[in-house]
This record gives structure tokens, sequence and C-alpha cells, in this order.
């Protein structure tokens, strides 16, 4: 059985005058353990898909399930982490890690030992009784992502989490997310903007069209691990992708243009 099944899924958003196709006829099915990640200029519906599957957002028709469960609203078997670091600025590292935890009603000596692992593994160890306001972009995505982690979600959505970052600490994240990702097997959908990351990370690609968003191309990314971004195999798949992405991206500017 597939993990996730999304089937003939529409949305429109109502505007004043009419309406906005966003998403239209979107069938898609990810297995269990799959890093997948929804790629395609702004605009094409990337994050509205990974919102409806998060439960945030209501599709017009269609359905998904996942694990057997039709999906109607925000469940913990589903984490987020979004671009902007939506982590609490009022409470420190180690209580916003421990905050999800606590509202599972999580024994202490759990929590703490939950909380303590994740410091350590991303590096966070020395910053526990640190604010938000007191850690750099990197580190405050870092705890977001331990947060995520924390409440141990079989399903993680990620929309753009590094897109904020510099190049060097982007990497380190890249990498620490697929050494989770492969020791703990869950199930990863990453919306990202950048063919170069999408091809570092995913074992499949999803090439999004631009307004109203459809399944352009599936790609199987085949590449073994780490993967080498100066490689052969992997700049004649960036070229292919980019040359699809770049193709909605022009029909996006074009629709601009017309609409002025």
């Amino acid at each position: 059985m597939d993990y996730v099944s999304i089937a003939n899924l529409y949305k429109s958003f109502e505007g004043a005058e009419h309406s906005v196709p966003a998403l239209q006829d979107i069938n898609l099915k990810l297995s269990q353990g799959e890093f997948v990640c929804l790629l395609g200029p702004s605009g094409c519906g990337k994050s509205t898909l990974l919102n409806s599957i998060a439960g945030f957002i209501t599709p017009t028709s269609g359905e998904i399930i996942v694990d057997g469960h039709p999906i109607k609203e925000p469940g913990p078997d589903r984490g987020v982490v979004f671009q902007e670091y939506a982590i609490f600025p009022w409470m420190t590292v180690a209580r916003n890690i421990a905050f999800g935890l606590e509202i599972k009603g999580v024994s202490l000596k759990e929590i703490q030992e939950r909380v303590d692992s994740l410091l350590d593994t991303f590096g966070l160890r020395e910053f526990r009784d640190r604010f938000p306001k007191d850690l750099s972009g990197g580190m405050r995505q870092r705890v977001a992502i331990a947060r995520l982690l924390a409440i141990d979600s079989p399903f993680m959505l990620m929309d753009e989490p590094f897109g904020a970052l510099d190049a060097l600490t982007r990497r380190t994240l890249q990498d620490e997310l697929l050494r989770i990702w492969s020791k703990s097997g869950k199930t990863i959908l990453f919306v990202t903007h950048s063919i170069e990351e999408s091809l570092y990370l995913a074992n499949r690609i999803i090439v999004m069209t631009y307004r109203p968003g459809t399944i352009k191309r599936n790609q199987i990314v085949t590449m073994p691990y780490p993967r080498d971004p100066a490689g052969r195999e992997f700049n004649e798949m960036k070229r292919e992708l980019g040359l699809m992405v770049m193709e909605e991206q022009e029909r996006h500017t074009h629709d601009e243009i017309g609409s002025k």
C-alpha cells in the first residue's frame, strides 16, 4: 500500500472578481521512506500542495490519504518545517525542542534524554539556554528541525527550510538531513526552487508547471549518495531539469507581462 496517495487534487483560491486555480489534476503516490522534492518556479503551487498534505489548506476537490487515513486537518503524524524559522522567541533552545513532547505528555526523563540527544546531533548543546534572538539563521533552523524530530513524526514536510541560509550552512544542514533520513527511514517531502538542492537530496523529483500547478515530470534519481554536484551525471540531469523549470519560469514571466 502507498504511504501517501493523492488523487485528482484541485485547489482554487477565491479572489474579488474570480477564482484563481492553484493546483489541478495532481495525482501522486509516495512510498514509505522516500525523499521526494517538489521543484518549480515561484507560483507553481509547491507550497499549496505541501500545506494541503499537512492539513493546513482544504482542497477544492480530490483526496489526500496518508498511511490509510484521509487528510482533513493537521496531525502529529505529519511534522512541518517552514523557511521562516517557526520557533517560539520567548522560549530557550531546549524549551523549543521540548515543546511538542510536553504537549504529548511525555515523561520529564524522556524529554530530557531526547532533547539532550538532539542538542548534540545539531551542535546546539552550548546554546541550550539561549533565546532565538541570540542565534544565527542557521542555528534557528537547526532548532526548528530538532523540534520536528523530537516529536518523531514519520512524515516530514519541509517548505524551503534552507532557502534563507548561506551556501555553507545550507550544505551542512542538507548533509545532516540526509544522515537523519537514511538512519530513521522517515518519509520526506521537500519543497525547493533550487535544482541543485533537489538533485543533492532527493531520490525522486516532482517538477511542477506554472499556475495552475500540475505535474510536469516525475523524475527518479538513481545517483548514489553522497552526490557530487561537480559530477557529470549530476550536471547532465541539472541541465535537463533546468530547461524544464526555465520553460515554466518563462510562462510565468509572459503571463505577468501580458497582464500589465
